[in-house]
C-alpha cells in the first residue's frame, strides 16, 4: 500500500471538486532531509491531505527529466503492471491509463488520468497536476478503480541551480483501506518520493 500511495502522487492528479488548497489550515508534522511535511484532514473525507515542502539543488531542466515529463517512464514504479498512453496531446498534457499490483490481501488499482503541465513564461514557474479522466468503462474483476484523487506540484525557480518546490495532494484508495492506516503511510510517502527526486537530481551522475 505505501508504494502505491507514492506511485499516486507522482503521477496522478485534481478532484473534479476542486477544493483551494491554500485556504487550508496545514499542520507541521515533521522535517526529514530538508523536506517539510503538512496534513490535514478535508472535509470531504476521512484520509488526509498531504503537502511538501523542500528545495532541489538543480537546475529546472534537470527536475524537468522526471516531474512532467511525459515521456519519461524508466524511473516509474516496477509493480504498474499495464500502462497505456490514451493520447498525448502535447507535451504539456497527456491522457494515462494504469494497472497497479497491490500486494495480497488487497486488489489491484486501476485508474485514469488526466495530466496538464503549464509554466509561466516570465517567473519560470511550472505547475503540474491532473484530473481524473472522466470514462464510462466498466470496471474490470478483481481490480478496483480509484476515483478520487488529486495532486499538484509547484516548482518555483529561486536561482540557476535551486528550486523551491511544493507537492500536495490527496489519494482514496478505495475498496477497504482503513482511513487511520492511509493517515499513517501518507505522512512518510512525501519523504519517500521527493527524497527520491533530490537524489536523482543533485546526486552527480543519476542524470
Amino acid at each position: 500500500m505505501r508504494s502505491l500511495i507514492a506511485f499516486l502522487i507522482i503521477h496522478s492528479c485534481l478532484l473534479p471538486f476542486s477544493h483551494p488548497i491554500s485556504a487550508q489550515s496545514w499542520n507541521y508534522i515533521k522535517e526529514k532531509n530538508g523536506i517539510k511535511i503538512y496534513t490535514y484532514t478535508p472535509d470531504y473525507s476521512s484520509f488526509k491531505c498531504f503537502k511538501g515542502v523542500t528545495v532541489f539543488h538543480a537546475t529546472m531542466k534537470e527536475i524537468g527529466l522526471y516531474i512532467g515529463n511525459v515521456r519519461n517512464f524508466s524511473w516509474w514504479d516496477d509493480n504498474i503492471r499495464e500502462l497505456r498512453v490514451l493520447d498525448a496531446k502535447s507535451d504539456d498534457h497527456v491522457e494515462y491509463y494504469f494497472v497497479y499490483h497491490v500486494s495480497w490481501p488487497l486488489s489491484d488499482r486501476d485508474f485514469y488520468v488526466d495530466v496538464f503541465i503549464s509554466t509561466d513564461s516570465i517567473s519560470g514557474e511550472k505547475i503540474v497536476y491532473a484530473k481524473p479522466l472522466k470514462v464510462t468503462l466498466p470496471e474490470r474483476d478483481g481490480i478496483v478503480r480509484i476515483k478520487k484523487y488529486w495532486q499538484k506540484w509547484t516548482l518555483k525557480p529561486i536561482d540557476s541551480n535551486s528550486v523551491h518546490a511544493e507537492l500536495e495532494g490527496f489519494v482514496d484508495p478505495g475498496g477497504s483501506v482503513p482511513s487511520w492506516l492511509y493517515n499513517l503511510v501518507i505522512v512518510e510517502t512525501p519523504l519517500k518520493v521527493m527524497g527520491g527526486i533530490k537524489h536523482k537530481v543533485e546526486v552527480p551522475g543519476n542524470h
